[in-house]
Protein backbone atom coordinates (compact mmCIF):
# COMPACT_ATOMS: atom_id res chain seq x y z
CA UNK A 1 0.00 0.00 0.00
CA UNK A 2 1.26 3.68 -0.94
CA UNK A 3 2.17 5.96 1.69
CA UNK A 4 -0.69 8.23 -0.43
CA UNK A 5 -3.44 5.66 0.40
CA UNK A 6 -2.00 4.64 3.88
CA UNK A 7 -1.50 8.04 4.95
CA UNK A 8 -2.88 10.86 3.25
CA UNK A 9 -6.32 9.40 2.34
CA UNK A 10 -7.66 8.70 5.90
CA UNK A 11 -6.63 12.10 7.42
CA UNK A 12 -8.34 13.52 4.19
CA UNK A 13 -11.41 11.64 4.52
CA UNK A 14 -11.48 12.39 8.41
CA UNK A 15 -11.54 16.52 7.29
CA UNK A 16 -13.76 16.04 4.92
CA UNK A 17 -16.45 13.64 7.15
CA UNK A 18 -19.59 15.57 7.83
CA UNK A 19 -22.63 14.75 8.85
CA UNK A 20 -25.53 13.55 7.07
CA UNK A 21 -29.16 13.37 7.52
CA UNK A 22 -29.95 9.87 9.58
CA UNK A 23 -32.88 8.96 6.92
CA UNK A 24 -30.75 9.22 3.90
CA UNK A 25 -27.28 8.72 3.67
CA UNK A 26 -25.40 6.85 7.03
CA UNK A 27 -21.53 6.20 6.68
CA UNK A 28 -19.89 3.47 6.75
CA UNK A 29 -18.48 2.29 10.33
CA UNK A 30 -14.93 0.90 9.04
CA UNK A 31 -13.77 3.08 5.70
CA UNK A 32 -16.26 6.37 6.54
CA UNK A 33 -17.30 6.47 2.50
CA UNK A 34 -20.90 7.83 2.32
CA UNK A 35 -23.39 5.31 2.03
CA UNK A 36 -27.15 5.63 0.47
CA UNK A 37 -29.51 3.80 3.52
CA UNK A 38 -32.01 2.65 1.03
CA UNK A 39 -29.24 0.65 -0.76
CA UNK A 40 -27.07 -0.45 2.10
CA UNK A 41 -30.07 -2.15 3.35
CA UNK A 42 -30.88 -3.93 -0.33
CA UNK A 43 -27.23 -5.15 0.52
CA UNK A 44 -28.08 -6.44 4.15
CA UNK A 45 -25.96 -3.60 5.71
CA UNK A 46 -23.22 -4.43 4.16
CA UNK A 47 -21.03 -2.09 2.75
CA UNK A 48 -20.27 -2.04 -0.81
CA UNK A 49 -17.23 -0.74 -0.84
CA UNK A 50 -15.06 -2.36 2.04
CA UNK A 51 -17.57 -5.57 2.92
CA UNK A 52 -17.79 -3.98 6.36
CA UNK A 53 -20.82 -5.73 8.24
CA UNK A 54 -22.52 -3.22 10.15
CA UNK A 55 -25.42 -3.27 12.98
CA UNK A 56 -29.01 -4.63 12.23
CA UNK A 57 -31.94 -3.83 13.98
CA UNK A 58 -33.96 -6.70 15.30
CA UNK A 59 -36.89 -6.64 12.59
CA UNK A 60 -33.85 -6.53 10.14
CA UNK A 61 -32.54 -9.98 11.72
CA UNK A 62 -35.93 -11.85 11.40
CA UNK A 63 -36.62 -10.45 8.16
CA UNK A 64 -33.12 -11.47 6.73
CA UNK A 65 -33.13 -15.10 8.78
CA UNK A 66 -36.67 -16.42 8.07
CA UNK A 67 -38.47 -17.35 4.78
CA UNK A 68 -40.76 -14.46 3.54
CA UNK A 69 -43.97 -13.96 6.11
CA UNK A 70 -43.44 -16.80 7.86
CA UNK A 71 -42.32 -15.80 11.20
CA UNK A 72 -44.66 -15.00 14.33
CA UNK A 73 -43.13 -13.00 17.27
CA UNK A 74 -43.84 -14.13 20.43
CA UNK A 75 -45.07 -12.12 23.47
CA UNK A 76 -42.50 -12.42 25.95
CA UNK A 77 -42.82 -12.61 30.18
CA UNK A 78 -42.35 -9.20 31.96
CA UNK A 79 -40.10 -9.15 34.70
CA UNK A 80 -40.15 -6.21 37.67
CA UNK A 81 -38.72 -3.21 36.36
CA UNK A 82 -36.31 -1.18 38.38
CA UNK A 83 -36.38 -3.48 41.76
CA UNK A 84 -33.32 -1.67 43.09
CA UNK A 85 -34.53 1.60 42.33
CA UNK A 86 -31.11 2.18 40.97
CA UNK A 87 -29.76 5.83 39.94
CA UNK A 88 -26.50 6.98 38.49
CA UNK A 89 -26.70 10.07 36.13
CA UNK A 90 -30.49 9.33 35.88
CA UNK A 91 -32.76 6.98 37.16
CA UNK A 92 -32.91 3.04 35.73
CA UNK A 93 -36.49 3.32 35.40
CA UNK A 94 -36.05 6.77 32.91
CA UNK A 95 -33.55 4.95 30.69
CA UNK A 96 -36.01 2.07 30.19
CA UNK A 97 -38.90 4.46 28.90
CA UNK A 98 -35.82 6.31 26.57
CA UNK A 99 -34.86 3.46 25.32
CA UNK A 100 -38.62 1.68 24.46
CA UNK A 101 -39.51 4.65 22.73
CA UNK A 102 -35.65 4.98 20.63
CA UNK A 103 -35.87 1.23 19.49
CA UNK A 104 -39.39 0.52 19.33
CA UNK A 105 -38.65 -2.45 22.12
CA UNK A 106 -39.87 -3.41 25.27
CA UNK A 107 -36.02 -4.86 26.06
CA UNK A 108 -33.07 -6.08 24.71
CA UNK A 109 -34.56 -9.38 23.36
CA UNK A 110 -36.91 -10.57 20.66
CA UNK A 111 -38.03 -14.03 20.31
CA UNK A 112 -39.76 -15.22 16.88
CA UNK A 113 -40.70 -18.76 15.68
CA UNK A 114 -41.15 -19.91 11.90
CA UNK A 115 -39.42 -21.41 8.83
CA UNK A 116 -35.92 -21.05 7.07
CA UNK A 117 -35.42 -22.44 3.74
CA UNK A 118 -38.94 -24.08 5.44
CA UNK A 119 -37.18 -25.82 8.69
CA UNK A 120 -39.08 -24.76 11.49
CA UNK A 121 -36.94 -22.87 13.90
CA UNK A 122 -37.39 -20.16 17.20
CA UNK A 123 -34.90 -17.53 17.06
CA UNK A 124 -34.17 -15.15 19.50
CA UNK A 125 -32.74 -11.97 18.45
CA UNK A 126 -30.40 -9.55 21.13
CA UNK A 127 -31.00 -5.80 20.51
CA UNK A 128 -27.86 -3.57 20.91
CA UNK A 129 -30.33 -1.00 20.12
CA UNK A 130 -32.01 -1.31 23.39
CA UNK A 131 -29.22 -0.23 26.35
CA UNK A 132 -26.30 -2.04 24.48
CA UNK A 133 -28.33 -5.61 24.48
CA UNK A 134 -27.06 -5.64 28.17
CA UNK A 135 -28.54 -8.65 30.28
CA UNK A 136 -31.55 -8.34 32.62
CA UNK A 137 -34.29 -9.84 34.53
CA UNK A 138 -36.29 -9.03 31.50
CA UNK A 139 -33.75 -10.71 29.15
CA UNK A 140 -33.55 -13.69 31.16
CA UNK A 141 -37.61 -14.52 30.81
CA UNK A 142 -37.38 -13.77 27.36
CA UNK A 143 -34.38 -16.51 26.82
CA UNK A 144 -36.16 -18.90 28.66
CA UNK A 145 -39.31 -18.22 26.89
CA UNK A 146 -37.25 -19.15 23.62
CA UNK A 147 -35.77 -22.31 24.75
CA UNK A 148 -39.48 -23.49 26.48
CA UNK A 149 -41.19 -22.78 22.88
CA UNK A 150 -38.38 -24.57 21.21
CA UNK A 151 -38.72 -27.43 23.34
CA UNK A 152 -42.73 -27.25 23.06
CA UNK A 153 -42.12 -27.75 19.76
CA UNK A 154 -39.05 -29.72 19.26
CA UNK A 155 -37.20 -27.51 17.10
CA UNK A 156 -33.96 -25.68 16.62
CA UNK A 157 -33.13 -22.62 18.90
CA UNK A 158 -31.15 -20.07 17.11
CA UNK A 159 -29.86 -17.06 18.62
CA UNK A 160 -27.88 -13.86 17.44
CA UNK A 161 -26.14 -11.94 20.06
CA UNK A 162 -24.82 -8.77 20.19
CA UNK A 163 -24.15 -7.29 23.87
CA UNK A 164 -22.59 -4.77 26.27
CA UNK A 165 -22.62 -7.97 28.98
CA UNK A 166 -25.25 -8.37 32.00
CA UNK A 167 -26.95 -4.70 33.18
CA UNK A 168 -25.35 -3.13 36.40
CA UNK A 169 -28.07 -1.18 36.71
CA UNK A 170 -29.44 -4.74 38.06
CA UNK A 171 -26.94 -5.46 39.90
CA UNK A 172 -26.75 -9.41 40.98
CA UNK A 173 -30.52 -9.93 39.48
CA UNK A 174 -28.54 -9.35 36.04
CA UNK A 175 -25.85 -11.37 36.69
CA UNK A 176 -28.24 -14.48 37.99
CA UNK A 177 -29.35 -14.45 34.20
CA UNK A 178 -25.67 -16.10 33.64
CA UNK A 179 -26.80 -19.98 35.52
CA UNK A 180 -30.54 -19.24 34.25
CA UNK A 181 -29.72 -18.95 31.07
CA UNK A 182 -27.09 -21.66 31.15
CA UNK A 183 -29.76 -24.14 32.71
CA UNK A 184 -31.84 -23.67 29.72
CA UNK A 185 -29.76 -24.42 26.82
CA UNK A 186 -29.10 -27.35 29.49
CA UNK A 187 -32.91 -28.60 28.44
CA UNK A 188 -32.72 -28.26 25.20
CA UNK A 189 -29.35 -30.57 24.92
CA UNK A 190 -31.02 -33.31 27.31
CA UNK A 191 -33.93 -33.31 24.93
CA UNK A 192 -31.50 -33.22 21.60
CA UNK A 193 -32.65 -29.69 20.64
CA UNK A 194 -30.07 -28.18 18.17
CA UNK A 195 -29.01 -24.77 19.90
CA UNK A 196 -27.35 -22.46 17.23
CA UNK A 197 -25.56 -19.22 18.39
CA UNK A 198 -24.97 -16.55 15.91
CA UNK A 199 -22.35 -13.96 16.94
CA UNK A 200 -22.93 -10.77 15.68
CA UNK A 201 -20.69 -7.10 16.71
CA UNK A 202 -19.90 -6.89 19.60
CA UNK A 203 -20.31 -9.63 21.99
CA UNK A 204 -18.67 -9.30 25.53
CA UNK A 205 -19.42 -9.64 28.89
CA UNK A 206 -21.63 -12.21 30.32
CA UNK A 207 -23.14 -13.37 27.52
CA UNK A 208 -20.16 -14.62 26.06
CA UNK A 209 -19.27 -15.84 29.81
CA UNK A 210 -22.87 -18.09 29.75
CA UNK A 211 -24.94 -19.34 27.18
CA UNK A 212 -23.61 -17.54 24.11
CA UNK A 213 -20.45 -20.25 24.83
CA UNK A 214 -22.66 -23.86 24.81
CA UNK A 215 -24.16 -23.84 21.20
CA UNK A 216 -23.40 -27.20 19.28
CA UNK A 217 -22.62 -25.01 16.11
CA UNK A 218 -20.83 -21.26 16.69
CA UNK A 219 -21.36 -18.89 13.58
CA UNK A 220 -20.38 -15.52 13.61
CA UNK A 221 -20.23 -12.75 11.21
CA UNK A 222 -16.70 -11.25 9.88
CA UNK A 223 -14.71 -9.00 12.39
CA UNK A 224 -17.23 -9.40 15.05
CA UNK A 225 -15.58 -8.58 18.44
CA UNK A 226 -16.20 -11.46 20.74
CA UNK A 227 -14.88 -11.71 24.11
CA UNK A 228 -15.17 -11.02 28.16
CA UNK A 229 -13.06 -8.17 28.67
CA UNK A 230 -12.27 -5.72 25.75
CA UNK A 231 -9.08 -5.43 24.48
CA UNK A 232 -8.07 -2.32 25.77
CA UNK A 233 -9.23 -3.68 29.16
CA UNK A 234 -7.07 -6.66 28.44
CA UNK A 235 -3.78 -5.16 27.15
CA UNK A 236 -4.69 -2.18 30.26
CA UNK A 237 -4.50 -5.03 33.25
CA UNK A 238 -1.67 -7.70 31.36
CA UNK A 239 0.64 -4.11 30.20
CA UNK A 240 1.53 -6.42 26.93
CA UNK A 241 0.37 -5.51 22.83
CA UNK A 242 -2.62 -8.08 21.79
CA UNK A 243 -1.90 -10.01 18.74
CA UNK A 244 -3.45 -8.53 15.74
CA UNK A 245 -7.45 -8.91 15.27
CA UNK A 246 -7.61 -10.35 18.54
CA UNK A 247 -11.07 -11.61 19.87
CA UNK A 248 -12.56 -10.92 16.10
CA UNK A 249 -14.11 -13.62 14.42
CA UNK A 250 -11.11 -14.75 12.26
CA UNK A 251 -8.54 -15.31 14.85
CA UNK A 252 -11.66 -17.38 17.04
CA UNK A 253 -12.06 -19.02 13.77
CA UNK A 254 -8.41 -20.17 13.69
CA UNK A 255 -8.09 -20.72 17.23
CA UNK A 256 -10.83 -23.49 17.47
CA UNK A 257 -13.21 -21.00 19.59
CA UNK A 258 -15.86 -20.98 16.78
CA UNK A 259 -17.22 -22.97 13.89
CA UNK A 260 -17.61 -20.87 11.19
CA UNK A 261 -17.16 -17.19 9.99
CA UNK A 262 -20.31 -16.63 7.52
CA UNK A 263 -20.90 -13.66 5.48
CA UNK A 264 -24.32 -12.37 6.37
CA UNK A 265 -25.73 -12.94 3.06
CA UNK A 266 -24.45 -17.14 3.20
CA UNK A 267 -26.27 -16.69 7.05
CA UNK A 268 -29.80 -18.05 6.06
CA UNK A 269 -28.53 -20.44 3.35
CA UNK A 270 -25.84 -22.00 5.88
CA UNK A 271 -28.49 -22.27 9.38
CA UNK A 272 -30.79 -24.24 7.00
CA UNK A 273 -28.39 -26.79 6.46
CA UNK A 274 -27.21 -27.24 9.79
CA UNK A 275 -30.78 -27.55 10.63
CA UNK A 276 -31.18 -30.73 8.52
CA UNK A 277 -27.91 -31.90 9.56
CA UNK A 278 -28.41 -31.61 13.42
CA UNK A 279 -32.45 -32.78 12.73
CA UNK A 280 -31.23 -35.92 10.71
CA UNK A 281 -28.78 -36.63 13.60
CA UNK A 282 -31.47 -36.35 15.99
CA UNK A 283 -33.55 -38.55 13.96
CA UNK A 284 -31.08 -41.36 13.90
CA UNK A 285 -30.06 -40.82 17.78
CA UNK A 286 -33.55 -41.39 18.49
CA UNK A 287 -34.44 -44.68 16.06
CA UNK A 288 -31.17 -46.30 17.43
CA UNK A 289 -32.54 -45.61 21.19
Amino acid sequence: MSWLTEYVRPKIQGLLKKDVPDNIWKNCDSCSQMLLIKDLEKNLNICPHCGHHMRASVAQRFEWTFDHESYTRIELPKAPVDPLLFRDKKKYADRLKENKTKSQLDESIAVAHGTIEGEKAVIAVMAFEFMAGTMGAAFGEGFIAAARLALLQKIPLIVYTASGGARMQEGMLSLMQMPRTVIAVELLKEAQIPFIVVFTDPTTGGVTASFAMLGDIHIAEPNALIGFAGPRVIENTVHEKLPEGFQRSEYLLAHGMIDIVANRKELRPTLAKIIRLLSKKTENSEQVA
